[in-house]
């Protein structure tokens, strides 16, 4: 290979999944913008709104969990509602085509298996799903939400602003105010079922990525600036097997001079093409 090559062309990206047969892909927050949820960088990889919750917050901090909840009632209705959009169909179709082999995203969003994708490891977490951090259990986030709802009866979600992870910028006032519902089984503290920031991707988890990576000819990043180390391992470890590595994104990557190829474009334009020429 010879590279990096920067190009806002498909043609190239088409020739190179012509030579390589079989794909891992790895997908960031800026497959799901064209789906109405926004990312979180800019394209410099910096913070476009606050940082995250942190896992360790939320756990240590009953003030932080009313805050959390509140903007998560008023951010979730917005990615409940997302739909897939042309490069998560594109991904599946590939899939079906034999030339993606799996899916691997940081999204918490699902949109992936909504489009068709089946072979999906959401590296992440699930925002849809919930887990109580007392007995372990597991609920759903819809149902939850009405209970969030009778709780705080009045509060309307109209108008918020949402953020990747389904929580949406809130005053303090309200968020002192939200009353939160603990876990029907045993009284509880719930959690989204995902990976808060500065929190470890479950090892089995990581281990069933790195199989994935071995088991295919190349990885394609769509969609990621790779500012953390969640994602970027993998394409290091791509990188040290000799695997051809490509990218699709609109800004910098934190690996842009390990790719051997990095298409600027929307992929949201630039996946159905290579789909529909492969």
């Amino acid at each position: 290979m010879t590279g990096p090559v920067a190009t806002d062309a498909p043609a190239p990206l088409i020739d190179l999944m012509r030579q390589v047969p079989r794909w891992l892909v790895l997908t960031g927050a800026g497959m799901s913008t064209a789906s109405g949820i926004p990312d979180y960088r800019d394209a410099d990889g910096a913070w476009k709104r606050q940082q995250p919750m942190t896992g360790q917050a939320f756990r240590a901090s009953p003030a932080r969990r009313q805050r959390y909840w509140a903007g998560s009632f008023s951010g979730w209705p917005r990615v409940a509602a997302a739909a897939p959009n042309p490069a998560h169909r594109a991904l599946a179709a590939l899939e079906a085509a034999g030339r993606v082999t799996g899916v691997v995203t940081q999204n918490v969003d699902r949109l992936h298996q909504r489009a068709g994708s089946t072979r999906v490891v959401d590296l992440h977490g699930r925002l849809d799903r919930l887990i109580c951090l007392d007995c372990g259990g597991h609920f759903s986030r819809a149902a939850f939400q009405r209970r969030l709802a009778a709780a705080n009866p009045g509060l309307s979600t109209s108008g918020d602003e949402a953020a990747p992870d389904g929580d949406s910028p809130v005053a303090a006032a309200r968020s002192q105010r939200f009353r939160v519902p603990g876990c029907r089984r045993c009284g509880g503290v719930l959690k989204p079922d995902v990976v808060f920031f500065g929190e470890n991707v479950p090892r089995r988890r990581v281990a069933r990525v790195r199989q994935l990576l071995a088991d295919a000819d190349g990885l394609l990043v769509v969609g990621s600036s790779l500012m953390i180390w969640s994602g970027l391992r993998f394409v290091r470890a791509a990188r040290a097997a000799g695997q051809p590595l490509a990218a699709v994104n609109l800004g910098r990557t934190r690996a842009d001079e390990l790719f051997d190829l990095r298409l600027t474009a929307d992929c949201t334009a630039a996946l159905p093409a290579v789909a529909a020429a492969l």
